[in-house]
């Protein structure tokens, strides 16, 4: 079970009763003045509980004049010139409420003793980290669903994986054994020159082995290649490791997304980050 996807006035919009939201994923062509009167419109036919609007910076007044606030942002998002401003309103109040607050503040301290630390542990010898081919979609697709309950995004589907993989997704992997153990993915946006590095996950028994460290540092200079200038990620707030992984990189911290993202069960708040390549 995942939202779906759909275009409403030259905009890309993911929504549904999954993540219960919408998501403005891409502006495009669409007027914001035109489109937001839609958003709003849809989230009452449907009772959803959150708007949540990726947008360059140039065309966000229309979004803050009609009640909405930035939560995060990336500079130089938009082919290495223009901010993206992530911008959230609650059609219903209480979503808006993170009763653990606290605890993801305190975990943002401690991450941030770690930034620019770099990678800590080498790679296993025994472990092999290699580009992921169609011909792995099927292993891909178990450890998702092993690793993730739930995701906003279909990655426990095999014919999604190929799908991606064939179009804008990179997938990275790293086997031990001839065994696929760990995985990540650059969903990389040529047109704006940025990319997406998410969909880390490592099988419960091979865990602590600092493999997303190593995913991470080789997917850089891969998505160099195919001229993106700015990576960021969306990362789960209350997941110290992997706020952490990207802390030790070079990724700056760009806000926090609240009540976002229905991932490994429930909905939880994110953390942006964001790195120049």
């Amino acid at each position: 079970m995942t939202d779906h996807i759909e275009n409403i006035l030259g905009a890309t919009i993911q929504h549904g009763t999954y993540n219960d939201r919408i998501y403005l994923m891409k502006l495009g062509t669409a007027d914001p003045a035109r489109l937001i009167p839609r958003l709003s419109a849809l989230a009452h036919r449907n009772g959803y509980s959150k708007i949540f609007a990726k947008a360059p910076a140039s065309k966000a007044r229309p979004f803050l004049i009609h009640d909405y606030r930035e939560e995060a942002s990336i500079p130089g998002f938009y082919n290495g010139k223009e901010e993206a401003l992530f911008l959230c309103c609650y059609p219903k109040s209480n979503r808006k409420n993170e009763p653990m607050m606290q605890i993801l503040d305190d975990i943002m301290v401690s991450t941030r003793e770690r930034q620019n630390a770099g990678i800590q542990k080498k790679l296993r010898d025994d472990a092999t980290l290699r580009a992921c081919t169609e011909t792995d979609v099927e292993a891909m697709a178990q450890i998702y669903a092993q690793v993730f309950p739930s995701y906003p995004f279909p990655i426990h589907d095999p014919d999604y994986l190929l799908e991606t993989m064939q179009s804008h997704v990179a997938y990275f992997g790293i086997e031990i054994d001839g065994r696929l153990v760990a995985l990540s993915s650059a969903e990389m946006d040529t047109d704006g020159q940025n990319v997406e590095m998410t969909d880390f996950a490592t099988l419960p028994e091979f865990c602590g082995n600092g493999f997303a460290a190593h995913l991470l540092a080789a997917m850089e200079p891969e998505v160099i290649k195919h001229g993106i200038k700015t990576a960021y990620t969306i990362a789960r707030a209350a997941s110290p490791g992997m706020n952490i992984t990207f802390a030790r990189l070079g990724y700056s911290y760009g806000g926090r997304l609240i009540n976002n993202t229905q991932i490994s069960g429930h909905i939880e708040s994110m953390n942006v980050w964001h790195k120049p390549l």
